[in-house]
């Protein structure tokens, strides 16, 4: 049973993340739950929302840590690099709210 609240919890930052964190590429919004990188990102980021350790410093760690293929794998850049500063600030606040609701 807790692989299954596990999973809906997972599941549930997902879609947040997915409908309001998203990559500036050309000044073009490609939010991640259309690249299909919400769910990698939550997945890396709900140990640190389940330990209550959310930190900056953990959080920009994470999106370095995550490369993003360019010009079909010709140019690889971390995922910290493709979001703006302030998706970056709106990610740990989403990832704040979520730690208060669980």
């Amino acid at each position: 049973m807790a692989s299954s609240a596990s999973a809906e919890t997972l599941e549930a930052l997902a879609a947040e993340i997915g409908e309001n964190i998203y990559m500036d590429i050309a000044k073009w919004h490609l939010y991640l739950g259309v690249a299909n990188l919400h769910t990698p990102l939550a997945e890396r980021l709900l140990p640190m929302v389940s330990a209550n350790k959310i930190s900056e410093e953990g959080v920009i760690q994470v999106l370095r840590d995550i490369p993003i293929k360019l010009g079909g794998g010709r140019k690889t850049l971390p995922l910290s690099d493709l979001l703006p500063m302030q998706c970056q600030v709106n990610l740990i606040d989403l990832l704040e709210e979520y730690q208060r609701k669980l």
